[in-house]
């Protein structure tokens, strides 16, 4: 289930959910119509079920990049070029199921609009606590505020996720470089 769930993730990250059809996804999925109907009810069950794959492993990748530092403020900068990694290329063109799902269902899908939300706020809240664990190691300065800047950093990884989607060249180095300013 996974594969295929993963094959639907794609597909949905490349076209958008109003763009998917119910063939596009029977196709990518290598599963009859039937097949999709009978394990997913509908097209929304499947849209459901491949964000929550794929937020799961993007937090592992984001976790995965965060333990690699030595301290808050290594981790952070390692969260930011992992954000970067995958807003360019080919991954970067797909786009991130969070961000289109935020723009092109929000509005009009409470259940969407609540998962949405409830992934920026996990992200946020672990940005939050790396930038406390910083300055508890002293990596970050304690005038930082935690949670507003975590709030600011969400913005910044989006907006590079929008960017990659666009196709807009990112020099990861110098905008990495730059939104760790904010934790000076």
């Amino acid at each position: 289930m996974n594969t295929a769930l993963d094959r639907a993730v794609r597909v949905f990250r490349e076209r958008g959910y109003h763009a998917t059809s119910i063939g596009d996804l029977t196709a990518a999925m290598r599963l009859a119509t039937g097949s999709v109907y009978k394990a997913f009810r509908d097209k929304h069950a499947v849209f459901l079920a491949a964000f929550e794959r794929y937020t799961t492993l993007r937090q592992e990748q984001t976790r995965s990049a965060a333990a690699c530092g030595a301290n808050g403020r290594e981790q952070i900068r390692n969260v930011l070029l992992s954000y970067v990694e995958h807003s360019q290329g080919t991954e970067g063109q797909r786009g991130c199921l969070v961000v289109g799902s935020a723009v092109e269902l929000s509005a009009l899908d409470p259940v969407v609009s609540a998962r949405v939300n409830a992934q920026l706020k996990t992200n946020e809240s672990f940005i939050a606590g790396l930038i406390r664990q910083g300055q508890a190691d002293g990596s970050i300065p304690r005038h930082v505020d935690a949670n507003d800047t975590a709030r600011l950093m969400i913005c910044i990884t989006q907006g590079m996720r929008v960017a990659g989607k666009a196709r807009l060249p990112l020099d990861g180095t110098r905008l990495v470089a730059v939104a760790m300013k904010l934790l000076a």
